[in-house]
């Protein structure tokens, strides 16, 4: 009656249907599976029975916000309004493998233990204190970092406080929507999709939001869900102040960052979702799910000897190659693949930061190189490549060649990217060899 809206959307969802779960596979009155697919079992007034508490089967709003009996009878008093959690430990109670009966373990897989030991866990601790002494960025960027702030920005609502940005990573509420389904037409597919997502598997176009967007001008839900946050924010080769930041990993999977010289061009990789014949088979194939393809592979119970558990895909690290074997012929040639690509892109990054260092020593301003030494091609604040201190300064980088500023940052860009070139093997390549022919034109002055 109050919450008509949401009510309507929340009977449409797994959770309102979870008890029927249970009878499908006989154990609808195992005490052991009862507290997380009814309401309140196990106590006084709680869900007993499909014949004596039928109202209380599937989970339901009390599963979550707690019971609302005062609430309901003074639905004005702040006091009595029911908690709204975004912490994943309020999902994990029930999504996990770690308290599931062995009779069901084949089925539980441990999304909430898999997750906690990801890097979406927590905000970082250098953020917090971001968040306390400057509420700017709260905003900027906690709209990636923080679960709360990201809420906030979505559903236009009041930023959290600088304790309660940091008090959430990117929790499971954060990318999956507990009171709907939604229905997403798979752009490189045409398949159609529905579940709890909140924002689509796949696209094509390109993304980014910068730390001086307005969120609510750039946000799109038909952007790729992990692109929403994974991308290059905007970052330029003017730009002076440190690299690029540690996110272009959908820019690059379409070949849409970096900057190369004239005449010179770069795309998509066949990782975005281009339909291209497989060598092995001959046949027309498509990574359909772009990121979640290899970063979120379930894995399957074998109950041995030895047992394995199942895989919820949740750490979001690539676990397995099983995912390319229909391309590669097998994992085990993808995996190898993998390798050789890296070693390469990772000899690459290293002869351009040789190049760059060798322009330091021997082109770069005498000034620059006398203060910074081989940090004299670097940005303000010094990427990875760099440690030590700090490079020149906002006022020396006029100083420094526009070709080394492209250098640099294409470099970084691959570096940054992270998965040394598997993302989009041709563009990662294009880029290292711009920035090693920009090097070398200052080399040859």
């Amino acid at each position: 009656e109050c919450h008509g809206n949401v009510h309507a959307t929340v009977m449409d969802t797994r959770h309102t249907h979870a008890f029927e779960t249970l009878k499908e596979v006989g154990a609808d009155k195992d005490p052991s599976c009862l507290p997380c697919h009814t309401v309140g079992h196990g106590l006084p007034t709680g869900f007993k029975n499909e014949r004596a508490s039928r109202r209380l089967a599937g989970v339901q709003c009390e599963n979550c916000h707690g019971p609302a009996g005062h609430h309901a009878a003074n639905p004005g008093n702040p006091v009595t309004r029911p908690r709204v959690e975004l912490a994943a430990m309020m999902c994990g109670g029930c999504h996990n493998a770690q308290f599931a009966p062995a009779s069901v373990a084949a089925s539980h897989r441990p999304y909430f233990e898999e997750w906690n030991a990801s890097a979406h866990r927590a905000v970082r601790d250098e953020l917090k204190e971001d968040f306390e002494s400057s509420a700017g960025l709260i905003s900027s960027c906690g709209r990636c970092h923080s679960g709360t702030v990201r809420e906030a920005l979505i559903k236009n609502q009041p930023l959290p406080s600088a304790h309660e940005a940091g008090a959430v990573g990117i929790a499971c509420a954060t990318c999956h929507d507990p009171h709907r389904k939604h229905v997403w037409t798979n752009v490189v597919s045409g398949n159609v999709y529905t579940n709890d997502l909140r924002q689509a598997l796949t696209s094509t176009n390109d993304f980014f939001l910068s730390t001086s967007d307005v969120f609510t001008n750039k946000y799109d839900p038909n952007i790729n869900l992990c692109a929403q946050c994974h991308n290059h924010r905007g970052a330029s080769w003017t730009s002076s102040s440190r690299p690029p930041h540690h996110s272009p990993q959908y820019n690059m999977l379409l070949g849409t960052v970096g900057v190369l010289p004239d005449g010179v061009s770069s795309g998509p990789a066949v990782h975005a979702g281009t339909r291209f014949v497989a060598e092995q088979s001959g046949r027309l194939l498509i990574v359909e799910k772009q990121c979640v393809t290899c970063h979120m592979q379930k894995t399957d119970f074998h109950g041995g000897p030895p047992q394995v558990a199942p895989g919820a895909g949740h750490t979001f690290n690539v676990t397995s190659y099983a995912a390319c074997a229909d391309c590669h012929g097998s994992g085990a040639n993808a995996q190898g693949l993998v390798v050789f690509v890296s070693v390469i892109i990772s000899n690459q990054i290293q002869q351009v930061k040789s190049a760059l260092d060798t322009w330091a020593a021997i082109k770069a301003p005498p000034p620059l190189y006398a203060t910074y030494g081989t940090r004299a091609w670097e940005y303000t604040n010094p990427g990875d490549l760099s440690p030590g201190g700090p490079g020149p300064s906002a006022a020396e980088q006029a100083l420094i060649p526009d070709n080394i500023k492209k250098a640099r940052f294409d470099l970084y860009l691959v570096l940054y990217d992270g998965s040394f070139g598997t993302h989009n093997t041709p563009h990662a390549l294009t880029l290292l060899e711009s920035a090693q022919n920009w090097v070398q034109e200052e080399l040859n002055r």
